[in-house]
């Protein structure tokens, strides 16, 4: 299984759907709950952010590889397809 690096911003609203639909996906499957975040905010950590390549936040990464960055006007039901992705990915790791 794989870490999840998961970059965000205190009072993103992409990124508080982010976090809802993690919550949400790990209480329907609790495969998910084994999946680990390395939760770092841009803002506290631009050293560890210029490290990887996005634009916005949500961003999250394997293996510093990106596998889902939010973007502007993304509904809900967007993000927690995107990050049901994330999750199986990292559990195939």
């Amino acid at each position: 299984m794989t870490e999840v690096k998961y970059f965000h911003i205190q009072g993103c609203p992409y990124c508080a759907q982010a976090d809802k639909a993690i919550k949400e996906l790990q209480e329907e499957d609790k495969r998910y709950e084994a999946v680990k975040f390395d939760r770092v905010d841009e803002m506290e950590h631009p050293e560890i952010a210029d490290q990887y390549d996005y634009q916005a936040t949500p961003a999250m990464f394997l293996n510093h590889e990106k596998v889902y960055e939010s973007h502007l006007g993304e509904t809900y039901d967007e993000a927690k397809a995107h990050v049901r992705e994330v999750l199986e990915a990292a559990l195939r790791g």
